[in-house]
């Protein structure tokens, strides 16, 4: 059957910068696991939200990733140099969960707080 993994999480940024993260999502789209991504229906004051969360197949793991790190370089468009920022819980059936970040213009990896446990059981 394949194992899975489980994804959930989000992306904040200002409406610029949503503009290029919809472009980089609708690049990498799969008519599958693209489903996961979505935004609030209406938006509300200045930051810009758009959350995944999705089941996906262990093999389909490096296609987020890839996603996530060209998002994480999308530049700051205004003077305040804010960069996308994000966070998810990645939880591997296999290798255990472990917390994405997405600040500084790059993807960090770190294994997930013991805290998040309850999420899995």
């Amino acid at each position: 059957m394949g194992t899975y993994v489980s994804i959930r999480g989000w992306l904040q940024c200002d409406e610029r910068q949503l503009a290029a993260v919809r472009e980089i999502i609708a690049g990498h789209g799969d008519d599958r696991y693209t489903n996961g991504w979505g935004a609030p229906r209406r938006h509300m004051n200045w930051t810009h939200y758009i959350f995944y969360g999705a089941d996906i197949r262990d093999s389909a793991l490096d296609w987020f990733g890839d996603q996530v790190r060209e998002i994480a370089r999308v530049p700051a468009s205004d003077a305040d140099g804010d960069l996308v920022q994000g966070l998810f819980l990645v939880s591997h059936e296999v290798e255990g969960a472990t917390e994405w970040q997405v600040r500084g213009g790059q993807l960090f990896i770190a294994p997930a707080d013991i805290r998040h446990r309850y999420l899995d059981e």
